[in-house]
């Protein structure tokens, strides 16, 4: 389907789909056997499904909207049955307004941002002016690659990016820290470049007009909003710049203390597979 597939990661019982952002590709989530929450969510009693988009130059005609309705509502109607969501970040966004749109058992994001008003104006206009020096390019090259996404990322807390390879620089190269911060990097770097109409949505519809926060949002020709009528809970990271605490979607809200990425892969992952977990194998 474009491309985009569900992979199995394995587990018996009923699926619970991962749905990654569009911004960075989905292996965040099966980083390495150490670091893993497909086979974290395949160890609490669910078939671990994982949405891979797939190539940019497949979808480049589609808007953030237009991910969801023509690549994800389509496969999680190919499982026949309503799954449980489980989104990352913009796809935790997604995951929300495809829950709108077609029969789920329940809903779970991480990191995940809907009230894009509350970002800090310093994000927004940094993210603005990012937008306004790269839309002509991207609109000619049909995409924005990767590499402005990453510094728009590296702008929100510089500091941070020359203490993180600081820290690096004192690691044994070969530790499995060393080697997790390499693969880490990759991963940051590697991404698929962003289809033009998604990006302009992005910046200019979600960020710029908040639709999904002022219930604005149309999918599939419906608007959607955060007012699930199935059981969600939604993860923040307390130290989020990406995706700050406060822009989390209404509903049952457990905050993870790490960072965006951190509570993915880093220590503080155990208590959210805690919290995650609670809530997959709880009786609705």
């Amino acid at each position: 389907m474009r491309g985009a597939a569900l992979r199995d990661h394995g587990g018996e019982g009923p699926p619970a789909v991962l749905v990654p952002s569009l911004i960075n590709p989905p292996r965040i989530l099966d980083l390495d056997e150490q670091v893993s929450l497909t086979e974290a969510i395949a160890r609490m009693g669910r078939r671990a499904l994982l949405l891979d988009w797939g190539k940019a130059e497949d979808r480049s005609e589609l808007t953030v909207a237009g991910h969801i309705e023509e690549l994800l509502l389509p496969l999680l109607r190919s499982i026949g049955k309503p799954v449980a969501l489980v989104g990352y970040c913009l796809g935790g966004t997604m995951a929300i307004a495809a829950a709108n749109l077609i029969p789920v058992e329940r809903v779970a994001t991480l990191a995940a941002p809907w009230n894009f008003s509350l970002y800090p104006e310093s994000s927004k206009r940094a993210l603005q002016d990012m937008w306004n020096n790269s839309k002509s390019a991207a609109h000619a090259f049909g995409a924005l690659p990767m590499e402005v996404l990453q510094a728009a990322f590296w702008s929100l807390d510089p500091e941070r990016t020359v203490r993180k390879f600081a820290e690096f620089g004192r690691l044994d190269p070969t530790s499995a820290d060393a080697r997790r911060f390499v693969e880490l990097e990759e991963w940051a770097n590697e991404g698929e470049p962003l289809p033009y109409p998604a990006t302009k949505e992005l910046v200019e519809e979600l960020f710029g007009n908040d639709l999904p926060g002022s219930a604005g949002w149309r999918v599939g020709g419906r608007k959607v909003s955060d007012g699930l009528a199935v059981p969600t809970l939604h993860l923040p990271a307390e130290r989020d710049l990406i995706a700050p605490p406060q822009t989390v979607a209404s509903g049952e809200v457990v905050s993870i203390p790490s960072g965006h990425v951190g509570m993915i892969v880093g220590s503080a992952r155990h208590r959210l597979y805690e919290q995650l977990g609670a809530f997959l194998t709880s009786t609705i």
